[in-house]
């Protein structure tokens, strides 16, 4: 099994050190982990940026793949926090550094940070998701050096909306997103953090997933987007069933930027 969306200490967010997400790892039956610590500039439209310097995040991987060898396998990856008029900043530190894996993220809309910023004020909900998936549009057609889109639909998690909007709301997106990152070669990842957030569903919806299946989709990462070391491989055996259900036969990892797949089906029956 392998987790592909792990926070450690490097991520301002999260409380676990990468020691700690590893012995929970191990404790899970994890047999290899992706650290994607955050990489997002001008977060809130202040210029203020939310990173970590790298050199020391691969020397502190470096340590424990050393520490725990022929335990687990341990990558290094990252999560950028995209947004289209960062395109060119993104650029440069993933042609600048030697990640395995890239997650494709957006966090902040319209230079507000989902969370913590305004976007939301006096905004009808439809109006929020339409932008969100115009801007993701915008970063997929200017942006190629990632692996996955992270958590699609995160959308659907903010805003404090009393529930969230059905697909059929924003299906006219979807399709041509999906298509863009398939003829692209890239890939989705499952997020199983949905659930943790009482959405109802994972990122993205099952419907989400079976749409992907449906045009030809291929590549897809398992994730937990785990903060906290109880959250590692959070659910991971319901959502491989629900892959294989869909006709998913497969999970990726990465090294080197490059994809391996394995097995959905040996992974359950392990």
């Amino acid at each position: 099994m392998f987790d592909y969306h792990v926070h450690s200490h490097f991520s301002p967010d999260a409380s676990m050190t990468m020691e700690d997400a590893i012995n929970s790892a191990l404790e899970k039956g994890i047999t290899e982990i992706c650290f994607t610590d955050h990489i997002d500039y001008d977060c809130d439209g202040k210029n203020n940026d939310i990173k970590f310097n790298v050199n020391d995040y691969f020397n502190s991987i470096d340590f424990y793949r050393e520490k725990y060898k022929n335990r687990i396998s341990i990558k290094q990856g990252v999560e950028f926090g995209l947004q289209p008029h960062l395109i060119n900043e993104y650029t440069t530190d993933a042609n600048r550094y030697e990640f395995d894996f890239i997650l494709c993220s957006i966090h902040s809309l319209e230079r507000e940070d989902l969370y913590t910023g305004s976007f939301f004020n006096n905004r009808p909900q439809l109006d929020a998701y339409s932008i969100y998936f115009e801007e993701l549009a915008k970063v997929i057609d200017t942006f190629d050096h990632y692996s996955v889109l992270g958590h699609l639909d995160v959308i659907k998690r903010y805003g404090g909306y009393d529930i969230s909007l059905p697909l059929e709301n924003y299906q006219e997106f979807i399709s041509p997103l999906l298509k863009k990152i398939i003829d692209k070669g890239k890939g989705l990842e499952l997020n199983t953090s949905g659930l943790r957030y009482q959405v109802g569903d994972y990122h993205p919806s099952m419907d989400i997933l079976k749409i992907y299946h449906s045009l030809g989709g291929e590549i897809i990462t398992l994730g937990s987007d785990a903060h906290q070391s109880k959250h590692v491989a959070f659910d991971f055996s319901n959502a491989l069933k629900g892959l294989l259900d869909i006709g998913f036969k497969y999970i990726a990892t990465f090294s080197n930027m490059n994809p391996q797949f394995h097995s959905i089906e040996k992974l359950i029956v392990k």
